[in-house]
């Protein structure tokens, strides 16, 4: 056939193997993602529908974030999480100013969400029956009007991200039965501080673990203040820490609206994830390498037939950045970013973060990393 043409028999050989070993798995995710959006739609929709003349965050449609939505995953069927990213956005009366957290150095960018009260009396001569938190009596707030934000899910001046993960686990429990899969899906509230994280279990089938992960958006740009920490970093309750979770889910969006069918990116990444288990090799170091690829290699490139060509690609990828001390965040600095992706300003002019800079400055670590990278 065309698309076995030029192929050495033995490689086609094994590349049908490793496929057919993996293809199962990442049509999996697929299917159990849409399951995922289509419960979050529903939930979030009984959420609005409740709060609607409360003052609590708005919420906004959820987006797929994360590994196992964006098509692969490192982890075993049993223990794959899908992530599900809500943004929110002040109710009426209130507005949020993003602040920059100073009180303590981070190794990653933490902002402070601070929600203050707005004039809304020309509304109320409008008809609306919503009264100006700032220029009504509170006694007359208090008998006829919800609490503002400032008095609910909010510590001081500030937006609390454990007071909104304990409201909305509330409300999913209490909530529950009005969802429709409610009728085919039983559902368990694990502890979480910071997210909403779920359990489904439908009948003998494996359970759905479900975590939904709240966040504020910076300007009109696909980066996000998130609500969930790092595991090198729990901050405190009034901070949020910068990701970019969306933009990398925008960006694989975008690299699927061009990709030929059968394409390979998705089991290069599920392959070499599963490869790279148990070392020093983060999922995260490997997703940045293959997105770095997606924009150096043309997207007819990633096809069936060049997917033993494309895994020894990543793989060299690697190695060099290792030999180098060098990998590239993908969004700082980078002209190969795809227009359509929103940064804001300061990201495509700001110079390159290298997110092995651990390795350029602890001679041992480098030491292991080519150890591990030789092992493989």
């Amino acid at each position: 056939s065309e698309e076995s043409e030029g192929e050495d028999p033995s490689e086609r050989d094994l590349a049908r193997i490793y496929e057919r070993r993996i293809q199962w798995s990442v049509q999996k995710l697929a299917r159990r993602k849409r399951v995922v959006e289509e419960l979050l739609h529903d939930l979030l929709r009984v959420c609005r529908e409740c709060f609607l003349n409360s003052f609590f965050p708005v919420l906004q449609p959820a987006i797929g974030v994360g590994s196992a939505c964006e098509g692969w995953s490192p982890q075993e069927e049993k223990d794959v999480v899908y992530c599900m990213f809500v943004p929110l956005k002040p109710p009426s009366g209130h507005t949020f100013h993003l602040e920059l957290d100073t009180t303590k150095e981070m190794p990653q960018k933490g902002m402070c969400v601070r929600v203050e009260l707005v004039c809304t009396c020309a509304r109320e001569q409008l008809g609306n029956t919503t009264l100006c938190f700032l220029h009504h009596s509170e006694h007359k707030l208090r008998g006829n009007q919800e609490p503002s934000l400032l008095q609910t899910l909010c510590t001081g001046p500030y937006l609390d991200v454990q007071k909104i993960a304990l409201w909305f686990q509330k409300f999913v429990t209490s909530a529950w039965v009005a969802v429709p899969q409610s009728h085919d899906y039983s559902m368990k509230v694990l502890p979480s501080r910071r997210s909403c994280k779920l359990k489904l279990k439908k009948a003998s089938r494996k359970p759905l673990l479900v975590e939904i992960i709240f966040g504020i958006q910076q300007g009109n740009s696909d980066i996000f203040l998130s609500s969930q920490p790092t595991e090198a970093l729990v901050p405190p309750s009034t901070t949020w820490l910068e990701t970019y979770a969306v933009a990398e889910a925008m960006f694989f969006q975008h690299i699927a609206r061009q990709a030929p069918r059968h394409s390979c990116y998705l089991k290069c990444l599920q392959l070499c994830a599963r490869i790279l288990v148990g070392t020093g090799f983060s999922h995260y170091t490997l997703k940045t390498v293959v997105m770095h690829l997606l924009t150096l290699i043309p997207i007819p490139g990633w096809c069936r037939r060049d997917f033993l060509l494309r895994l020894d690609d990543v793989m060299r990828y690697l190695s060099c950045c290792v030999k180098e001390k060098r990998l590239n965040h993908f969004f700082f600095g980078n002209e190969d970013v795809p227009q359509e992706i929103s940064l804001p300003p300061d990201f495509r002019t700001a110079q390159p973060i290298n997110l092995f800079q651990n390795l350029a400055q602890d001679s041992d670590a480098h030491a292991v990393a080519l150890h591990e990278f030789n092992e493989l």
